[in-house]
């Protein structure tokens, strides 16, 4: 069984928006040993695999971790065996007949955007009919005059979990990132309302109509609101708004990349998620920073100091750090968002390794 499809090759390359141009600035040996983390978090994933093929049970978890072998530098394919199929197979038997693929009627924005990511990824032409039908699912979540929302209210273009629940920006960044992975045709009208949305979550008072917004350039989880305390910026969200917007067709020239970024270099850290409350959604942090510093395409980022930083080293120290004896990840401080799931902790950061190990 080989199939080809002309995405295949590269299908995650909508992730890179330019090309790294001095990747090889890292340490070769660090490098190597970020290969053997990753490789030392795929098999916990592999040993921990459900005998339906899952992991946890969950169709969100499942795909992420699908997704981490996929995109490893060793090339995984379904040719590989059960440990790629089961999975696969896993997520098809969760599709519905809206064209969602979730175990539950809750999450089911993130589930089908995840899991359609996951499956675009195996460059397989046989499943193209589930994933069109979960881009229409995502697409049918945005808010627009059908829902009576007009261009004037703030959740206007904006996505949430997949029921009747406000839109938020973590749910927008992962619709967009499995639409933009997808396919979707760049003048499909939903980017331009997406755009509206993910501008007004973000503190920047020369591109943002909400009043009471800050200023900072950093983005919140949702207009006027943070978990973490009145509307602060912090990183996991700057990051995913950062990557929104890029892959929404936002040039970097335009002030709101401008002022994400701005942020973003006036808070450089990976000992924490900038922003945040102790370490609440750490390594959904870990996992969106990897994300945006591989689509900047720089090998460094200079902080507003003036100080050069090499992500890719810096993120690869701290998750090694961080990596437990069987080879996983958890947040042991915080288990807000799942951190406390070594299924999802685990594939979120293999993710992030994968991120920083490939050019």
């Amino acid at each position: 069984m080989n199939w080809t499809k002309p995405c295949a090759v590269a299908v995650m390359a909508f992730l890179f928006l330019t090309t790294p141009s001095a990747a090889a600035a890292t340490d070769p040996a660090l490098i190597g040993q970020a290969k053997r983390a990753a490789d030392s978090g795929l098999r916990y994933l592999r040993a921990n695999q459900g005998e339906d093929g899952s992991w946890s049970g969950s169709v969100g978890i499942t795909a992420l971790a699908l997704r981490a072998f996929l995109e490893n530098r060793r090339g995984y394919t379904e040719e590989d065996g059960p440990f790629i199929t089961r999975p696969i197979q896993f997520l098809l038997a969760h599709v519905k007949d809206d064209g969602s693929i979730s175990e539950t009627i809750y999450n089911r924005n993130y589930n089908t955007a995840v899991a359609i990511t996951a499956l675009e990824a195996t460059g397989n032409p046989q499943y193209d009919e589930v994933i069109r039908g979960g881009q229409q699912f995502l697409q049918g979540l945005q808010l627009g005059p059908k829902d009576g929302y007009e261009a004037d209210h703030k959740y206007y273009g904006g996505i949430g979990y997949g029921g009747d629940e406000r839109p938020d920006l973590s749910n927008q960044y992962m619709a967009i990132e499995a639409l933009k992975a997808t396919g979707l045709a760049e003048d499909d009208p939903l980017w331009d309302r997406a755009v509206t949305f993910i501008s007004r979550c973000q503190n920047n008072s020369e591109t943002n109509d909400i009043q009471g917004m800050g200023n900072d350039g950093g983005f919140t989880y949702m207009p006027l609101y943070s978990p973490h305390g009145d509307a602060g910026s912090y990183g996991g969200m700057t990051h995913a708004g950062l990557l929104a917007l890029l892959y929404a067709g936002v040039e970097r020239d335009d002030p709101r990349v401008q002022a994400a970024y701005g942020w973003i270099q006036g808070n450089y850290t990976l000992e924490d998620n900038p922003g945040a409350k102790g370490k609440q959604g750490l390594f959904y942090y870990y996992n969106a920073f990897s994300k945006t510093m591989r689509a900047w395409g720089e090998p460094e980022l200079v902080d507003d100091r003036g100080v050069a930083h090499d992500w890719r080293a810096d993120l690869i120290n701290r998750l090694m750090a961080l990596q437990k004896a069987d080879g996983s990840w958890v947040n042991d401080e915080s288990g807000r968002w799942w951190e406390d799931r070594k299924d999802l902790v685990t594939a979120w950061t293999v993710i992030a390794l994968n991120n920083a190990i490939n050019p």
